[in-house]
């Protein structure tokens, strides 16, 4: 079968929003199909959002390929006899996060209208598709919610999950992604000044802002836990971050109200580690199940002190939630050879 992938990138940013086309576009070649990946750039600007879904709306793919695959907003817009949806997220800001101080934006009438031509714009594209598929039951609950569409989660694996192995557990807790504000890593620092065993932290990845990446920085200094936290402001690497996970004693994965269980979570699992994460992490709770492959804090940094130290302390426990954790992924069908058949057939 011939594939078109397409979806929207902020240019220049890498990370899961091109990692799981780029991985898709692999796996569909492997069984056999051609394929080819379009990207379109995208600014969350208020009056650019219109401007933006007409641009795909008028592109037309028919005569080029049998079916379309699309992912981030607004590229399920697109018009194709042959559509098929792996639903990544909404334009969250005219959605759940509209009522929110996340917002961003007047709620005055002019955006009212936006958001409102939006859903409209949205539920009639998606209603369009052959069939809709989510990277999490979170997303697809979102979809009935906000455009009373039925939606099945499909989950994304990581590429060669085979790169990630398990060498025991030392002290530190690995924490692999970008610092930014919803990652909540001022969080798992503030933690660290109420640990009572030796545990430490590493948190890893590209700083969203330079500023960002040095308050972090001076937390730890006023915090007085610098020497306990490992702080690293830049990319990293699959393999660097195979080599951080495989003696790690846990991974912390703890953002706020995300979308799915995010990857470092699946790195974490494959290395055999028990995850960490908090009661309001979104889609991360649909993976880690507390007690078995991992720890659910609430965000709070005393709790979520009391949990690295619980896992410090009972390395017999640590290893058999890290065990949990490669079981669950078979449990919940998270490989490549699921997806390919869901989304081809």
């Amino acid at each position: 079968m011939r594939i078109v992938l397409l979806s929207s990138i902020v240019p220049f940013i890498n990370g899961g929003a091109r990692f799981i086309v780029e991985w898709l576009e692999e796996k569909l070649v492997e069984a056999g199909h051609q394929v080819e990946r379009f990207y379109l750039p995208f600014t969350d600007d208020p009056n650019e959002i219109l401007h933006q879904i007409a641009a795909w709306r008028l592109m037309d793919l028919t005569q080029w390929c049998d079916r379309v695959i699309c992912f981030r907003p607004p590229a399920y817009v697109v018009d194709h006899p042959n559509k098929v949806l792996w639903f990544i997220h909404h334009i969250r800001t005219f959605y759940d996060l509209w009522d929110t101080p996340y917002r961003g934006m007047a709620d005055d009438a002019h955006h009212r209208a936006i958001r409102d031509n939006l859903r409209a714009l949205d539920t009639r594209a998606i209603a369009e598709s052959r069939a809709v598929f989510t990277n999490s039951q979170v997303v697809a609950d979102r979809l009935k919610a906000f455009n009373g569409l039925d939606a099945t989660p499909l989950y994304p694996p990581i590429y060669q999950p085979e790169r990630f192995t398990h060498e025991g557990y030392g002290d530190e807790i690995v924490a692999i992604s970008r610092l930014e504000p919803h990652k909540r890593q001022a969080l798992m620092i503030e933690a660290m000044q109420h640990v009572k065993t030796p545990v430490k932290l590493r948190l890893a990845g590209t700083a969203s802002s330079p500023e960002y990446g040095r308050q972090l920085i001076k937390m730890t200094q006023e915090l007085g836990v610098q020497d306990r936290v490992i702080l690293e402001d830049r990319w990293i690497s699959e393999d660097e971050k195979a080599d951080m996970l495989k003696t790690a004693l846990a991974v912390a994965y703890l953002p706020k109200d995300e979308d799915s269980y995010g990857y470092p979570s699946l790195e974490g699992a494959h290395a055999r580690k028990a995850i960490v994460t908090t009661t309001d992490s979104g889609g991360v709770l649909e993976l880690v199940e507390h007690g078995r492959n991992g720890l659910i804090s609430a965000p709070d940094p005393r709790d979520l002190a009391e949990q690295f130290d619980r896992l410090h302390a009972d390395r017999q426990a640590v290893a058999k939630m890290g065990e949990a954790s490669l079981d669950r992924l078979t449990e919940m069908k998270i490989d490549w050879g699921t997806v390919v058949e869901r989304l081809t057939s």
